[in-house]
């Protein structure tokens, strides 16, 4: 699959973030402050998974379409693979 600059982008940010965490850290600043920031990066990664599967999702889906394939079994792929990811 191949993964569109959106993605990439995304990822450095999540990137920036993390640094920002470990900064933080360094500099001994506040728990409540950290857990923020930390859970924001998670948030912003759950957002990257969910968007990693739904673009393989929709490619999958139309090549099987195409090949008269069902679909029904890279639906359940995709969803188990949003379970794991939790």
């Amino acid at each position: 699959m191949e993964y569109d600059k959106a993605v990439v982008n995304r990822l450095k940010r999540i990137e920036g973030q993390v640094k920002g965490v470990l900064s933080m850290i360094e500099k001994n600043q506040d728990c409540r402050d950290v857990i923020t920031q930390l859970s924001a990066s998670r948030s912003a990664i759950d957002r990257t998974i969910g968007l990693i599967v739904s673009m393989n999702l929709e490619q999958c889906v139309r090549d099987n379409i195409a090949n008269g394939e069902s679909t029904e079994q890279v639906v359940k792929d995709a969803v188990e693979l949003l379970v794991k990811s939790r």
